[in-house]
């Protein structure tokens, strides 16, 4: 446990329902690992729910959401989140393991997942060279590899809160974001097989989901505290998703 004092996210279990927010979502999510399905078909439901995932967060951003396309040619935007869930998805613990020892780097490897069809190969996985974006991202990897203490979902709420509001690639930065979610889902060990859907109750509330990340972008406690619980009942909600994804798998 971190000392509260030298703990830099401490504060933030101090804003209004935060505390009893993470609960909740933490909860939810116990829940779902407990369904009958999930504890023996996990691997299914949590393919079912990397692609559910993909496709809203692919909309989040303004992509398609369509599987396979009119054209042939599949959205960019959508291949990307695709990719970045498929590389989430249980039983990849590659990402788990990279993350855990050099966040930095697997943030680089999901930019270049997420971004492949966007930009210059050049440009994959590449940070833009800007100084507070530098630091601020030093000092995220060393909060998500144990400089703080706080429950997952306020964890994984601040690490994609961040990154939306620095955008360090200047391309696929909330595929990239809401992939990062997950990650801290799963490698704390609060959804370690991936099974919530937090994105597609951000998306039914987009232009709440954009008003939240801009008020956490601030930094007054006030629009912190907001985002935090905006996605901490997402995450919560998306416990009741993976409910129903494992109902549809009853067989």
């Amino acid at each position: 446990m971190i000392p509260r004092q030298s703990d830099l996210l401490a504060p933030l279990l101090d804003l209004p329902e935060v505390a009893d927010a993470a609960e909740g979502a933490r909860v939810a999510l116990g829940k779902a690992h407990r369904h009958r399905t999930n504890l023996r078909k996990w691997a299914v439901t949590s393919a079912e729910s990397a692609v559910r995932g993909a496709r809203s967060s692919s909309a989040l951003d303004g992509g398609g959401v369509q599987l396979e396309a009119a054209s042939g040619q599949q959205d960019p935007v959508l291949a990307g989140a695709l990719r970045v869930g498929q590389a989430l998805e249980a039983g990849t613990t590659s990402m788990v393991g990279v993350w855990q020892r050099a966040p930095l780097q697997a943030l680089a490897r999901l930019h270049s997942l997420a971004a492949a069809d966007l930009v210059d190969p050049a440009e994959l996985g590449r940070p833009r060279q800007v100084p507070e974006i530098a630091a601020r991202l030093d000092l995220l990897s060393k909060v998500v590899t144990g400089a703080s203490s706080v429950p997952a979902p306020v964890l994984a709420a601040v690490a994609h809160g961040e990154l939306l509001t620095l955008a360090p690639f200047g391309s696929a930065d909330g595929v990239v974001a809401r992939g990062v979610s997950r990650l801290v889902t799963i490698s704390s060990g609060l959804d370690p097989h991936g099974l919530g859907v937090p994105e597609v109750y951000w998306l039914r509330r987009l232009d709440e989901y954009r008003a939240a990340a801009v008020a956490f972008a601030t930094g007054d406690p006030a629009g912190v505290g907001q985002w935090l619980l905006f996605c901490c009942r997402g995450l919560e909600d998306g416990a009741r998703e993976a409910l129903s994804i494992a109902e549809a798998a009853v067989t």
